[in-house]
């Protein structure tokens, strides 16, 4: 193991020369790369790029998966299939992990170790391929040698401090609007037909953020403006260094049961309002986890109670945009679901201080809903359908909190 690390670490150190040597993006080789079954239960990942760009690999526990990052591939249209199917991997992912980086994921059934990491450059060629073998460990040599590496030239940049002046903001500033496009990068979301959730939902965030800006008297900003990944923790950092004053995300996922579909609005809640709403949370949730993010700095009890006194003032305002929010998309598009309020755990609406919903704007697993998101006319209503609630609750929030000072 420790001629691995060896080589591991000699390669990373090298990145930085890399980043100048090799300024464009690497290409994927969808046809020479591949996964393949070795002895005794190995397994061999080769990735072939058309150029060298540097790179590291590592393993992460619970769940157990091998991390590949670069600097930086250019996916193409390579689906995760392409690559095989071997025992021991459930499952493979790749895409933009934050702007300049790509990462790729492989969900291991069995823990494997790294037994060998190597990428062949020959001369001459410009191309460059990417081995990596994985041999059967137990489950506590896995565990002792998995974690995330740290060196600030491939991490994540610390969350910055958000200051609080006290001030409250006059009632003529624009209301600040931070709209949160779901998935993206490496994680795409649901798919379907080779539609992939992450996509639709940044094109119409775009377009929302536009329809905002016509009307006037909102300030919008996306969480990412590309397909990168965005940690769930990185888009409520977001909300906060923007002084949001509301967060809407967005997604539209797909149920492998049932036949759900039409809008619905969600807020936070520690228990769902349903199953269907439960099992949402949870995947979205995961995402970050099966994406390689280590989400242990969770909220200690004191931090707990903190925030809960912060909600006693922004969770009936939230409550009274979701309400708003169904009424407004009902009539500007009638593709509402049955039961469009819900309530769910997720992660991504905990700004104890903003006012957050999700809205899911119809499910990928329904047919006509996925026709109804592909429809730029349809799209164009729902979002006037945003646009006149969050104008109709910014009129009854103001008015309110004017009650509230008196």
């Amino acid at each position: 193991m420790s001629r691995v690390l060896a080589i591991v670490a000699a390669l990373f150190m090298a990145g930085a020369g890399w980043a100048q040597e090799f300024s464009a993006l690497a290409r994927l080789d969808a046809e020479k790369s591949s996964l393949q079954s070795g002895w005794r239960g190995a397994v061999m990942l080769e990735v072939s790029l058309s150029q060298g760009v540097p790179w590291r690999v590592f393993h992460l526990d619970t769940p157990r998966r091998l991390v590949v990052d670069f600097r930086e591939v250019d996916w193409g249209a390579a689906r995760p299939e392409d690559f095989g199917s071997v025992d021991g991997v459930s499952a493979i992912r790749f895409g933009g992990y934050r702007p300049g980086w790509s990462r790729m994921v492989l969900d291991l059934d069995v823990p494997l170790a790294l037994d060998s990491a190597e990428m062949e450059v020959p001369e001459g060629t410009g191309a460059a391929t990417l081995r990596i073998s994985l041999a059967p460990t137990t489950a506590e040599g896995f565990a002792a040698n998995a974690g995330a590496p740290h060196d600030p030239r491939w991490d994540l940049p610390q969350p910055e401090e958000v200051g609080q002046t006290g001030e409250a903001k006059p009632d003529w500033a624009p209301t600040v609007v931070v709209i949160d496009p779901g998935h993206g990068g490496i994680d795409p979301g649901a798919e379907r037909d080779g539609t992939q959730e992450k996509d639709l939902m940044l094109s119409f965030a775009r377009e929302l953020r536009d329809t905002l800006r016509r009307a006037g008297g909102f300030d919008v900003f996306l969480t990412r403006e590309e397909d990168t990944f965005v940690s769930l923790e990185r888009r409520v950092a977001i909300a906060h260094q923007k002084g949001a004053d509301v967060f809407i995300s967005l997604h539209a996922d797909s149920l492998s049961q049932g036949h759900a579909h039409g809008a619905a609005v969600y807020t936070l809640s520690a228990e769902a309002s349903d199953a269907a709403s439960a099992l949402l949370a949870q995947r979205h949730n995961r995402a970050d986890i099966l994406s390689g993010v280590d989400l242990s700095g969770a909220d200690d009890e004191v931090t707990d109670v903190l925030l809960d006194l912060a909600r006693l003032e922004t969770d009936p305002r939230t409550q009274a945009l979701a309400d708003i929010m169904v009424k407004s998309l009902r009539d500007s598009t009638g593709s509402v679901n049955k039961k469009p309020r819900r309530e769910g755990g997720f992660s991504v609406l905990k700004a104890a201080d903003v006012p957050s919903i999700l809205i899911e704007l119809g499910f990928m697993s329904s047919e006509r809903d996925l026709n109804n998101l592909q429809d730029a006319g349809w799209r164009a209503s729902m979002s006037a359908g945003i646009r006149d609630g969050l104008q109709a609750w910014v009129i009854e929030d103001k008015a309110a909190r004017a009650l509230v000072r008196q």
